[in-house]
């Protein structure tokens, strides 16, 4: 009998992409993934995955190729690890029959400006906002909505383009450069438009929701303004049960007034005392490894039920309270430099890993490579995964761990660039 066929169309480059095409093979399923550049992910080679070459920025190409494999196999699921292409995936996955979100809720969802209106409209508290489509209107909107403001292209993941402005002359210059921005660092097309927010004081946190069910509240920590790099997570988030059931109450009241509710949802989440806003909802899993963090905290697999949900298999087990907690911290850099020579991130990275109850430790970039500032999840050069009885403890063992693989940078030298 010829193997049922996981579809994955595209992938993330770091993170749970590979765990998507891992678990397919362990749940019995062969992992297809659909990708213009097999090159992109490097794990697709390592692990012997099937590759095949389209334009999945054509949904009606990914429509056609997913029938044409269906010949050759029948396929049990269609999904993505990448919130670039769930859309995508969804409608593909409703066109052969199978389970999957509403492409037409993902697509609204996806849209940042159209998702706050959805959010208003079922007064769901989220920051005051505007769409704009010009430097002129940019500066005009954060004059009504009061500095400072944050300004985000109204499609984009993992923080990229998202930036802190505190004057009209900020406001001005990146408008102008979001606005000029006709395809996104995928060379997919994406809308000009940019979204001009409110500036949210308080602590962000993220709730991963599971269907109707929230599974996680998540604190993360951020990197310095004015930009948004996510430079860590616990989970769970070491709040008192008051605040935290605040937070899942919005994030899931958020999830119903977007019409979603099939498979995984990460939304974030500002709170400020009592002041509780969605900052926004992405209809996926979370990125920055959050679900591994699920899975050493709480024992749930949130790929595997993801895949579940893709296959017609929803997961029914109720989360369980946090028995651990789970800390990532991500490796950056303060100033331009590049990874050391082989022996001394090897030596790096036996140190992080030896840390007591450290759980991993990775680099993303190779020796001699060179690395700048972080100013979004791009110049994240690595992670270090802990554990703990409790968020002090886990947090503890990553902060030693991330100061060991630290140990794998090195500054330019004297008279370089930067």
């Amino acid at each position: 009998m010829t193997q049922p066929v996981l579809l994955l169309v595209e992938s993330n480059t770091t993170g749970t992409g590979r765990q998507f095409a891992r678990h397919a093979g362990a749940l019995g399923f062969r992992p297809v993934l659909f990708c213009t550049d097999p090159g992109r992910y490097p794990y697709v080679a390592e692990d012997a995955v099937r590759t095949l070459v389209v334009d999945t920025a054509d949904d009606a190409a990914v429509l056609a190729a997913a029938r044409s494999l269906r010949e050759q196999a029948p396929i049990a699921g269609v999904t993505s690890s990448s919130e670039y292409y769930i859309a995508t995936a969804a409608a593909t996955a409703r066109a052969l029959g199978l389970c999957g979100p509403s492409a037409g809720a993902v697509r609204e969802c996806r849209d940042k400006a159209l998702q706050r209106r959805r959010l208003y409209e079922a007064d769901v508290a989220v920051p005051r906002h505007e769409r704009v489509s010009s430097a002129d209107e940019a500066r005009a909107a954060a004059h009504r909505i009061g500095y400072p403001v944050v300004l985000k292209p109204v499609q984009g993941s993992g923080s990229l383009g998202v930036r802190l402005c505190a004057d009209a002359e900020e406001v001005s210059a990146h408008a102008a450069a979001l606005t000029s921005a006709a395809v996104n660092e995928r060379g997919v097309a994406v809308p000009r438009d940019v979204l001009v927010e409110e500036y949210l004081r308080g602590a962000e946190f993220s709730v991963e929701v599971f269907g109707h069910t929230p599974v996680a509240v998540v604190a993360k920590h951020l990197g310095p303004l004015p930009d948004f790099v996510e430079l860590g997570h616990d989970v769970p988030a070491p709040l008192p049960a008051d605040a935290a059931a605040l937070l899942r109450d919005q994030a899931v009241r958020a999830v119903k007034a977007l019409g979603l509710g099939w498979g995984a949802a990460h939304v974030e989440l500002r709170m400020d005392g009592d002041d509780v806003r969605v900052v926004e909802v992405n209809p996926r899993l979370a990125g920055g490894m959050i679900p591994e963090l699920v899975r050493h905290a709480l024992a749930i697999d949130l790929v595997a039920w993801q895949i579940g949900a893709a296959v017609g298999a929803p997961a029914t087990e109720t989360p369980p309270a946090a028995a651990r907690t789970a800390a990532i911290r991500f490796l950056t850099s303060d100033r331009p430099g590049f990874i050391a020579d082989r022996i001394r991130t090897d030596r790096a990275l036996e140190a992080a890993r030896s840390v007591p109850d450290a759980q991993s430790a990775v680099l993303y970039r190779a020796p001699g490579d060179p690395v700048e500032p972080a100013l979004d999840f791009r110049g994240r050069l690595g992670h270090v995964i802990a554990s703990g009885a409790d968020a002090a403890l886990a947090g503890a063992a990553a902060d030693e761990a991330l100061r060991e693989l630290a140990g794998a940078l090195r500054p330019a030298p004297l008279g370089a660039r930067g």
